[in-house]
């Protein structure tokens, strides 16, 4: 059931902030959901309780990217779900210091309060009156002065002409189903040729066709947080070749794209270490710029291994050790784990066929001891890499 603005009326007011109270106190589990729904009604009308344990829901979810505020503020799930890692809201946001900003397809504001920390102003725009409802009570919440929230059409809005802009179209349809393609976003990529010649920044899927973009004067960051790749954006601020950035905890990470990479890619068998850059490394397309840097080499020009006789030791890559590897044959894969009572095994892969599950249901190992096998190929051929359990 869609929230509405009188739904979120109620659940200003005082009788919804008690109830809000209550709910936050109480066992939202699924288990205890009809016992607590009985109890409120005596109270309560259906859809005032149906909202409120939605809001109280969502809110316990909220710590993990809003921290403390996260049970305070105002979401629906989705506007929650679709929000940013803190350390990416944060990085982003810097990069508007002092600026005039507005925020396209603002939502519940999370963006556009994370900039008007850092911006001399934050305007938010959405279609949705619910969520640009939301926006506001999280300002005056966080106590944000600097941002004003607007209901309007992100399609026909014009900026000031000293004016930035960020923009976050939507990635999924009405039922949740991921949209391909950035001109089958809502509102399309199109939308920001309103806006040329103005810095902005626009969020996209991290797993985003780059051939899409080459008609925008901008170039791609992927960011990943601690090893996981969460988000893509285009920057609209000259040409320029993808670039990695990395975030942990308060380490900001770049790599920056080389000016050219060699025709020959540095190809050779398996040696004492297997390493694996990190996602926004690969998204970019600099793991051969990795391995020239690093002086290792690469199992196969389509793969994003690496491999070396020494460890790496960067926050930018994770490496195992290589026990042994040879030409793919299960047969002898699972002669190799029996003889080492081997039977717990970590399956990884890249560019194997094979599943992780399809790979045990075969060898069915058996033993005591542990390893990590990893389905690859080097030079086009397909192989096996018996290396430590965890990654060094």
């Amino acid at each position: 059931m869609m929230i509405t603005l009188s739904d979120l009326d109620f659940l200003v007011s005082p009788a919804g902030e008690s109830l809000l109270g209550i709910l936050a106190d109480s066992d939202l589990s699924p288990k205890n959901h009809l016992s607590l729904v009985t109890k409120l009604r005596k109270t309560y009308p259906m859809s005032q309780v149906s909202h409120a344990i939605t809001l109280a829901q969502t809110r316990a979810r909220a710590s993990g990217k809003f921290g403390e505020w996260g049970s305070k503020l105002f979401f629906t799930s989705d506007a929650l779900e679709q929000a940013s890692d803190p350390l990416i809201r944060a990085y982003r946001a810097g990069q508007f210091a002092q600026k005039i900003v507005t925020d396209f397809c603002c939502g519940i504001g999370a963006d556009s309060l994370a900039m008007a920390r850092f911006a001399q102003s934050v305007t938010g725009v959405d279609s949705d009156p619910v969520r640009v409802a939301m926006a506001r009570l999280n300002a005056d919440i966080l106590g944000i002065s600097n941002a004003d929230f607007v209901v309007d059409d992100v399609t026909t809005r014009d900026i000031s002409p000293t004016g930035t802009f960020f923009f976050d179209p939507a990635r999924r349809d009405d039922s949740g189903g991921r949209l391909f393609g950035v001109e089958n976003y809502i509102p399309p990529l199109t939308t920001i040729r309103r806006w040329g010649g103005h810095f902005g920044g626009i969020k996209l899927s991290p797993a985003v066709d780059l051939s899409q973009l080459t008609d925008y004067a901008g170039y791609v960051e992927f960011i990943s947080v601690s090893g996981d790749l969460k988000e893509a954006v285009l920057w609209l601020n000259g040409y320029a070749s993808p670039r990695a950035t990395l975030l942990v905890a308060d380490k900001i990470l770049h790599w920056e794209p080389p000016a050219f990479f060699s025709d020959e890619k540095p190809i050779a068998p398996p040696s004492g270490w297997l390493i694996e850059p990190d996602p926004a490394l690969i998204r970019a397309g600099l793991v051969q710029d990795v391995a020239e840097k690093w002086g290792m080499t690469m199992l196969d020009d389509t793969i994003a291994y690496l491999t070396s006789d020494h460890h790496p030791q960067s926050e930018w890559a994770r490496a195992w050790q290589i026990w042994d590897w040879m030409p793919f044959n299960l047969k002898k894969l699972r002669t190799y784990l029996r003889e080492r009572n081997i039977g717990r095994i970590t399956v990884k892969k890249r560019g194997s066929p094979i599943t992780p599950e399809g790979l045990i249901a075969q060898i069915k190992p058996k033993g005591d001891n542990t390893c990590t096998v990893v389905l690859t190929r080097h030079l086009g051929n397909h192989i096996i890499l018996i290396c430590a359990e965890y990654p060094d």
